[in-house]
């Protein structure tokens, strides 16, 4: 996309534009003077102060771009879901406040993604808990770059049952725990289906008046279906702690 300006600011403080198009090669009838040329492919782009006479020119803008595509997998290898997998694109170095600024975000995966040469903080969200991770990747200018992350996370199934194997007990609220204690996601439903990390986790069934709860393991890669059973030896007293 090319886009010519004036150099001098308006009132408001913007450059004017005066000509824009699109395509690898553009003409533009210019009247004689000063300009600023804008060439900009995806999120690259370069700029360049040109003169122009009486007389046609040519003018060669160089990019010094290259382009992007990410994807990721669970331990072994094993492809995820598009819909469950985005990414996010930031600056290499920190702001003053440690913050990064955000190039691209919600990129979705196999998407090719066309950035000046660099290196990029490149952070990749499997479902959408706590399954996240971060890659600091070199764009080379004139190339593709491919990188495949590897999430170290599974897919859990939760369901309240009144015996192993029953059926899924409805109207329950779920809420999830992490090896700290802290809540990490909430859920209601038959069903508590999310992504996690690999780690230690605390799962409390809420029926009724009743609660329940079982500890698990999050294992990479081994997606489970976790069963808390509805009787006397996961049920918490619902006043334990209360003041």
């Amino acid at each position: 996309v090319w886009r010519v300006f004036k150099p001098q600011p308006s009132s408001e403080g913007k450059l004017p534009m005066v000509a824009s198009a699109h395509g690898g090669t553009a003409v533009f009838q210019l009247d004689p003077g000063s300009y600023l040329v804008h060439a900009s492919y995806g999120r690259a782009g370069a700029t360049k102060r040109i003169t122009v006479g009486k007389d046609a020119r040519h003018e060669s803008l160089v990019l010094d771009a290259g382009g992007l595509k990410l994807d990721a997998v669970t331990s072994g290898g094993a492809p995820i879901q598009s819909k469950k997998l985005r990414f996010s694109i930031y600056e290499d170095h920190p702001a003053a406040n440690g913050d990064r600024a955000l190039i691209a975000p919600d990129v979705a995966p196999n998407t090719v993604v066309r950035l000046n040469a660099g290196t990029y903080h490149v952070v990749s969200t499997y479902g959408a808990v706590n399954a996240v991770i971060r890659s600091d990747i070199r764009v080379e200018a004139g190339k593709l770059t491919e990188a495949t992350v590897e999430h170290r996370a599974a897919e859990m199934t939760m369901k309240l049952v009144r015996e192993p194997g029953g059926e899924a007990i409805a109207d329950t609220s779920w809420s999830l725990l992490n090896e700290s204690g802290d809540p990490i996601k909430e859920a209601v439903g038959a069903f508590a289906s999310m992504v996690l990390a690999e780690g230690q986790y605390t799962i409390i069934a809420k029926n009724r008046d009743r609660i329940y709860q079982k500890d698990f393991t999050v294992v990479a890669g081994q997606n489970q279906e976790i069963e808390v059973v509805a009787n006397e030896s996961s049920a918490i007293d619902p006043e334990e702690g209360a003041d």
